[in-house]
């Protein structure tokens, strides 16, 4: 049975899994119907943090355009343009074994494409999760349901894995941004064009 968090929880992924290295990660929504027009396009983007909350450089930014961190640690497994029926819409491997000493955290973020030129924001999404599974088992071993609690936010950061005294946890953090993807990059630290 898979643990499922509330929003702030924070719980060790290491402790009662020992030998635990390769999990999957996998984020899930739908989209409301609405009368807008446009379709949703929501894309996953990883940031791997230093102990200062920063990138440390901009290939510790994984997105649908830098999709392998150079230390086959991070892996982006693809951009699903729709969102579109059951199961996980994106995925990402980690393997906590290959994670370069100076990342402290992964930050796992789920941004709007384009979303001020289509009207979108998160209030128009529902049903959004994050979960985390043991490839080893295939066990689902977190899962943690964002709730509705989104209106005007383009970008949500979902939830984050950090090493603390040596064991791997995860935080429920469900945070919302308003100004989509750049005001995420802004907030980590990676520049953009």
């Amino acid at each position: 049975m898979p643990v499922n968090l509330q929003k702030g929880q924070k719980v060790s992924l290491t402790k009662g899994n020992p030998g635990l290295k390769n999990i999957l990660v996998g984020l899930g929504w739908d989209v409301n119907k609405y009368d807008g027009g446009s379709d949703f396009d929501l894309d996953v983007t990883i940031f791997m943090l230093g102990d200062n909350g920063k990138v440390p450089s901009s290939d510790e930014f994984i997105f649908y355009g830098n999709r392998l961190h150079k230390s086959g640690s991070v892996e982006h497994l693809g951009d699903n343009l729709t969102g579109a029926g059951d199961g996980d819409d994106e995925q990402i491997k980690v393997d906590l074994s290959k994670i370069p000493a100076n990342v402290e955290r992964i930050s796992f973020t789920v941004s709007i494409y384009d979303a001020d030129q289509r009207r979108q924001n998160f209030g128009q999404v529902s049903n959004a999760y994050i979960r985390i599974i043991d490839e080893g088992n295939h066990q689902e071993l977190i899962r943690y349901d964002l709730g509705e609690d989104f209106s005007i936010e383009t970008a949500v950061v979902v939830g984050e894995i950090y090493k603390n005294n040596n064991e791997w946890k995860f935080n429920a953090i469900g945070s919302g941004f308003q100004g989509g993807l750049p005001a995420l990059c802004a907030n980590f630290g990676v520049e953009v064009e």
